[in-house]
């Protein structure tokens, strides 16, 4: 698969905060007390477990920041599969610089595989329906457009990157507005041409009287699959439904063969595994 990457634009400022993070107030004095500043060395990124890559540009950049005549050898790519044992990335240059930026490097590589890992597992387990598995806000702060990449890298799709770029009506605009319906009416008359209005349901009741003001889509919220598989019947194509709440990798194909649209599930970025990947030094 190849995947577009992000702009180093985006990318460099996460990866320099995160090495200020940790080189603190006095840098790397580990490094500074063990290692002469003429030592070059030669080290490979290599996945302990099999997954799927995703965030190579931070290992780049990490070192980068370092020292910019390190050189990086990406043995990978962003979207590719990869068995236990393979190496990601080899790089060369300062023994310092290589080993101050190590941490910040794995940090963001395995925690971007991993999460580009648990997609392909979801992604995997509603192959052959229509269903798309899609992620959504539950993003570690600061890193969300790292984390939205890397679902895209496991093969999922971007759900709204912030509150600005789709109206999503939610359990609580509803509470305060009155009704379903009154949320909605009040979103398309405030909504632009090209703004999407969602509205979120949680019985076949409110899904009722969502259809009737004719949102862009609907959210079925913690449906059970019968459930799920009545709202399918009753929409009969007319609007896009999303399927949310609590879908785990035993259920998601379930709700996947009910016919719904799209299936959004926050643990592809809060809840995945880092993927363990390791710096090994190479012999000379």
């Amino acid at each position: 698969m190849t995947i577009e990457p992000l702009p180093d634009l985006l990318v460099a400022p996460i990866v320099r905060a995160a090495l200020a993070e940790d080189l603190g107030r006095a840098g790397d004095i580990t490094a500074q007390a063990c290692v002469p500043a003429d030592v070059r060395l030669t080290a490979d990124f290599v996945a302990r477990r099999g997954g799927v890559v995703a965030g190579l540009a931070c290992v780049r950049l990490a070192m980068a920041e370092l020292d910019p005549s390190v050189r990086i050898d990406p043995l990978s790519a962003d979207g590719q599969a990869v068995p236990a044992g393979t190496t990601l990335v080899r790089v060369s240059g300062s023994a310092r610089a290589i080993l101050t930026a190590e941490r910040t490097a794995l940090n963001l590589l395995g925690r971007l595989c991993g999460i580009a890992t648990l997609t392909q597992d979801f992604v995997e387990a509603v192959a052959g329906t229509s269903a798309k598995i899609t992620d959504t806000r539950k993003t570690t702060p600061g890193l969300r457009a790292l984390e939205k990449y890397a679902v895209r890298c496991g093969g999922g799709t971007n759900h709204r990157f912030g509150l600005d770029d789709a109206i999503l009506i939610k359990d609580n605009h509803v509470a305060a507005c009155g009704s379903v319906g009154e949320a909605v009416r009040r979103a398309k008359a405030f909504a632009g041409h090209l703004v999407k209005v969602e509205v979120e349901v949680d019985s076949l009741l409110q899904l009722r009287e969502a259809l009737a003001h004719d949102p862009d889509v609907i959210m079925l919220d913690n449906f059970t699959v019968d459930d799920m598989r009545d709202a399918v019947k009753l929409v009969d194509g007319r609007i896009k439904l999303e399927a949310s709440g609590g879908i785990t990798l035993d259920t998601v194909r379930a709700f996947a063969e009910t016919g719904v649209d799209v299936i959004s599930v926050g643990a592809l970025t809060h809840s995945a595994k880092v993927l363990d990947i390791g710096l090994d030094a190479v012999d000379a």
